[in-house]
């Protein structure tokens, strides 16, 4: 009898290009089977497409009315020697003080967090240092690359690539959505009117409607960014 042949290898996941939006899993009965705005499954990021700097364009969160230039960075996390565990991320948030000027420095946040295991696309963050003791719940509720339209006739070049997360409440901070574009300038008006839409159209969590419509706000950009590198 004939070997079995080897089964095949299983595709890499295509980045969307439509924009589409799952709601958070607090809302849903099912989140691990999420459906998306244009009622197909909700597929999250893989993990090599989300290491890279993030530029926060919008966000609902109050605490980042004061601050400019606010970027993500997430990388696979590397334990120190003698310890162990499950695959994780290393978090960085960076930013401005709007009321800083340009060599006023930048302020750090540092965090490792752990997927969970029960929601696709969630994470479980957990502070560094003396923020040890601070921990966070957010989840991917979208993501995606579109053409960049330079100008009639022009498909410019490359993509831009943008994602939406939810964050959880936690005692300092209240329930949130941000806005992430991979370039340091933004996203394009077309991309963010698109995703505002798919926000507005999440009808499994109407709290996170009412958030959109009242709380989103640009984020200032202010380029060059300072140099983070302590």
């Amino acid at each position: 009898m004939a070997d079995a042949a080897p089964a095949p290898a299983p595709q890499p996941t295509k980045p969307p290009n439509t924009i589409s939006l799952r709601a958070p899993s607090k809302y849903l009965s099912n989140p691990s089977h999420a459906s998306t705005t244009n009622n197909s499954p909700f597929t999250p990021p893989p993990l090599e497409w989300l290491w890279r700097t993030w530029a926060v364009t919008h966000s609902t969160l109050s605490m980042w009315r004061s601050a400019r230039n606010v970027r993500i960075t997430y990388r696979p996390y590397k334990p120190e020697a003698g310890s162990f565990g499950p695959v994780a991320n290393d978090n960085l948030v960076e930013y401005e003080k709007k009321k800083s000027n340009k060599s006023g420095g930048v302020k750090r946040v540092e965090g490792i967090e752990k997927p969970d295991p029960k929601v696709p696309g969630a994470w479980t963050w957990r502070g560094k240092g003396l923020l040890a003791i601070a921990s966070s719940h957010w989840e991917v509720l979208g993501w995606g690359e579109r053409p960049l339209l330079r100008g009639v006739g022009d498909m410019g070049e490359g993509v831009e690539r943008w994602a939406v997360t939810w964050f959880a409440p936690t005692l300092f901070t209240q329930e949130g959505v941000d806005i992430y574009s991979d370039r340091k300038e933004g996203l394009s008006r077309e991309t963010v009117d698109g995703i505002i839409k798919a926000l507005k159209g999440l009808k499994d969590a109407p709290k996170v409607v009412e958030l959109v419509e009242k709380h989103m706000q640009e984020v200032e950009i202010s380029l060059p960014w300072q140099d983070g590198k302590s």
